[in-house]
């Protein structure tokens, strides 16, 4: 049976994984592009048990507890949203997340308090342009260190997954009319991706967001991840769940 562990650097809230590092690397036993359910918070520094269920879908369990579900899916998206690094760039002085306001300052994708090299300091700011659908467009850029390197001298696939999530959380967070930042906690629930490409580590990255719909508690948004040459990387789509503050923290 493999098994695999989240370490501390990979938290989204202080207590549990980041969602869409979590995502990545259960994907990684699933050939193509992959669905990811998450069930429960992703327990961190625990040896978590991969297992190949016989009606298909692969689990990720702690013990008994199952944590995620994940199956083979394809991921189209309607239009895929494209900024240039500078214009990137550009957007992330716009972030409507402050570092004083962040409610997960240590996420490993876009928490404030991470360090250069650790963390991947993603701040997905506005474009100011619509989608398809009117929605906000929003981008961020990404600069992989070498310590997200696979044994192929590529980044590892776990980290497009990771660099694609938080910018699906910040477009399914912004309000395009004020320009403010709903502070509803949200959660992570459900993710799909596709991988086209890796990038080098140092290679110059665009991500960009954009949200597709609401449903009660749900926020579905997409986007997509460009390397330094304009070649598509990988493209996701994400669904977010609006939560309790404690439940976000892990405390419930």
């Amino acid at each position: 049976m493999t098994s695999i562990t989240i370490d501390k650097r990979y938290c989204g809230p202080p207590n549990s994984g980041n969602g869409g590092y979590v995502c990545g690397r259960l994907a990684r036993h699933i050939p193509g592009g992959a669905e990811v359910t998450l069930r429960t918070p992703p327990p961190l520094d625990t040896r978590l048990d991969v297992v190949a269920t016989d009606d298909g879908p692969w689990e990720l369990r702690d013990g008994a507890l199952v944590v995620a579900t994940g199956r083979p899916a394809g991921v189209e998206i309607a239009q895929l949203e494209k900024a240039g690094f500078d214009e990137a760039r550009a957007a992330e002085l716009l972030t409507p997340v402050k570092p004083h306001e962040h409610l997960l300052p240590t996420c490993f994708v876009c928490g404030p308090a991470r360090k250069q090299g650790d963390g991947l300091r993603i701040f997905a700011g506005p474009l100011g342009r619509q989608s398809l659908n009117g929605s906000a467009v929003l981008a961020a850029t990404w600069i992989p260190d070498s310590s997200l390197t696979g044994e192929d001298g590529l980044v590892a696939p776990e980290f497009l997954w990771s660099a694609l999530d938080c910018p699906t959380g910040y477009a399914s967070s912004y309000d395009r009319e004020s320009g403010n930042f709903d502070r509803t906690p949200i959660l992570l629930g459900r993710m799909s991706a596709r991988i086209e490409a890796r990038p080098r580590p140092g290679e110059r990255c665009v991500i960009t967001a954009w949200e597709t719909g609401r449903d009660g508690r749900k926020r579905v948004a997409e986007a997509a991840a460009h390397g330094e040459a304009g070649t598509l990387l990988a493209v996701a789509r994400a669904t977010w769940i609006a939560v309790d503050r404690q439940v976000q923290l892990g405390r419930v």
